[in-house]
């Protein structure tokens, strides 16, 4: 959340008891990562909210460190763990097939933000919002890529709320392009505690969703 270290540990705090409350509601190993999403959602804020406390302070060694493990978690961590979490809870083999081209993606987009921010220093500055300097993502072919591999790759899960959670988390990111460019990824994050009560949905109401684990060969 992009407006304060307070609302930024409220909405950590807030969406890491969700996240509990979401693992909870897993019944299968396969179903567990993607029940975690709520909860990384937290930490994420919880960190943003210690690089808040780093501006304020003036605490140039929790700020670079905070900078890098937020950065980590939306260039890295999403584009790899959202579609391979989607993909584990699939039962449907041609859909897991589908899905697993977006992993793929996924992981060529993390690697590749990866790379450049080893190579090339990430910073942050407070400019009413939270923004963080890392140009290379911006490009639209790795924009383009970032939002199959988080967003698109869900619109081929056999399960409608994860339809659902693609869906908005495409639908809000433009939103957050559209008027907060360089604050992209502090603005989106605004929009974790509605991509998480998604999932939590998914998984209250998650009678329809395949008990058994296993494939169910040319299911819908």
């Amino acid at each position: 959340m992009c407006f304060s270290a307070t609302a930024s540990f409220i909405a950590g705090v807030s969406l890491s008891t969700l996240g509990v409350a979401t693992l909870k509601k897993a019944e299968r190993k396969a179903e567990i990562p993607f029940a975690m999403i709520p909860l990384l959602f937290g930490v994420q804020q919880i960190i943003e909210g210690m690089l808040w406390l780093s501006f304020r302070f003036d605490a140039s060694l929790l700020n670079v460190t905070m900078t890098y493990a937020f950065t980590l978690f939306s260039h890295v961590l999403w584009p790899i763990f959202v579609p391979f979490s989607i993909g584990l809870v699939e039962t449907v083999a041609w859909r897991r097939k589908v899905i697993s081209v977006f992993q793929f993606i996924g992981i060529a987009v993390g690697l590749y933000l990866l790379y450049w921010i080893v190579r090339f220093p990430v910073t942050s500055e407070v400019n009413e919002n939270m923004v963080y300097v890392s140009p290379h993502f911006y490009q639209v072919p790795v924009m383009a890529l970032y939002l199959a591999a988080t967003c698109v790759g869900s619109f081929f899960s056999s399960h409608k709320l994860i339809k659902v959670f693609g869906a908005l988390a495409l639908l809000l990111s433009m939103v957050a392009y559209w008027f907060y460019t360089v604050a992209f990824f502090s603005v989106w994050c605004f929009f974790a505690a509605i991509l998480s009560a998604v999932i939590y949905l998914h998984f209250l109401f998650g009678n329809s969703r395949a008990g058994s684990g296993k494939p169910i060969e040319g299911n819908a």
